[in-house]
């Protein structure tokens, strides 16, 4: 799917983080990719993150799943809402819904949460730390958007869902298949089914918070740093108080925290490493490694690699031919033809490869790393 309409820079200078934003329609052509039954089947599933949300602004209650089959059954007529995460993650064409929105760098797309819900069902009035595209998927949502909101907004006492005590709109529509709402990080929004078989797909975007960054990066340096790497003082002379924490001590103990965290290099290495490991813990490597004989047959034959679309890819340019590439965790020295394949591997879900090409070792090494980490397969390889 892509974009008929939709004038990225004027949204990007005007809306992105600034205001929410209401898109009518502006797919080429709209259908919805999934059906509603085989979300709830999705959230039958083990190793897929699902909710139930029962209930209105009465009174809701929240169930986590996995969920049997004669749940869904058992809810009755009133309102509820099933979310499922990282749908992307095991539905191919619910995957190809991030590809319009990849205008955003890859770095910060996180994943594509699909919720189904009944006549009224909702989650109530809450709002994110994050960029979300609301994208309608089939039936109606009514949608309220209300201000900003922060840390000291009061919330409503519930054990399981943070909904705004007092949630005053300042906008309202009602999304139809197709359109699309954008809603920057910490606005407050509310959104109801209108009838039922409403379904909207929730394209969220990963903001790292400055404590997670700061903890993370932090905790990678210590976990480098020799224990013989102390304060020293040799210089020390004799001083009239010594109950006292001089400044030249506090000058030597702050530099010898922040030189160690001063690396920028070291940091894009550790963030992009970070940044890229997988949201959900799951072996998609092959059942046997690929050989390189065998991964130079496939391209002889034409076969395209095929990006899993749970992994995350991205990479730092270090030079003119060479770049780090980053994909689940894993980092990857790209030089020459290696690095114009590692950003082809970026932008694209589908990369194909020239079978007459004769490939390096190095390239072949890599594309075998990416498809024994399960990161990448072949088109015809089930």
């Amino acid at each position: 799917m892509k974009f008929a309409c939709f004038d990225l820079a004027h949204f990007l200078s005007h809306n992105w983080q600034k205001q929410p934003l209401l898109i009518r329609n502006p797919w080429e052509n709209w259908h919805n990719p999934l059906e509603p039954d085989e979300l709830a089947g999705l959230a039958c599933e083990d190793d897929v993150e699902s909710r139930l949300v029962i209930g209105d602004d009465s009174g809701r209650a929240m169930e986590s799943g996995p969920f049997q089959e004669a749940r869904f059954g058992q809810l009755g007529t009133g309102p509820w809402t099933l979310l499922v995460q990282a749908v992307d993650h095991h539905v191919p064409d619910v995957a190809g819904l991030v590809s319009p929105f990849r205008f955003v760098p890859n770095w910060r797309i996180d994943d594509v949460m699909v919720s189904y819900a009944t006549n009224g069902g909702g989650v109530g009035s809450h709002y994110d730390n994050y960029d979300v595209f609301l994208v309608q998927g089939l039936g109606q949502r009514r949608w309220r958007v209300g201000p900003k909101c922060d840390a000291q907004t009061p919330l409503l006492p519930h054990n399981d869902l943070r909904l705004i005590a007092d949630f005053q709109a300042t906008d309202e529509w009602v999304l139809n298949p197709g359109d699309i709402l954008y809603v920057p990080p910490c606005f407050a929004h509310e959104g109801v089914a209108v009838g039922d078989d409403c379904m909207t797909y929730s394209i969220g975007f990963r903001a790292p918070s400055q404590s997670e960054l700061i903890e993370g990066w932090a905790e990678h340096v210590a976990g480098q740093i020799a224990e013989e790497e102390r304060y020293t003082d040799a210089d020390l002379t004799l001083q009239a108080q010594p109950g006292e924490i001089t400044p030249v001590a506090i000058e030597r103990l702050h530099g010898l925290v922040m030189d160690a965290l001063s690396d920028q290099a070291a940091f894009a290495r550790w963030f992009g490493q970070n940044n890229s490991l997988p949201k959900y813990e799951r072996d998609w490597r092959p059942d046997k490694p690929v050989s390189q004989k065998a991964l130079r047959a496939c391209v002889a034959q034409g076969s395209r690699l095929l990006r899993n679309p749970a992994s995350r890819f991205s990479f730092i340019r270090l030079g003119p031919e060479e770049n780090l590439l980053f994909v689940d965790g894993e980092s990857f020295s790209c030089e020459g033809s290696d690095s114009v394949l590692a950003e082809r591997f970026c932008a694209n879900e589908i990369v194909p490869l020239d079978p007459d090409a004769d490939l390096s070792t190095d390239t072949v090494a890599l594309i075998g790393a990416l498809i024994n980490q399960g990161s990448l397969a072949f088109e015809d390889d089930d």
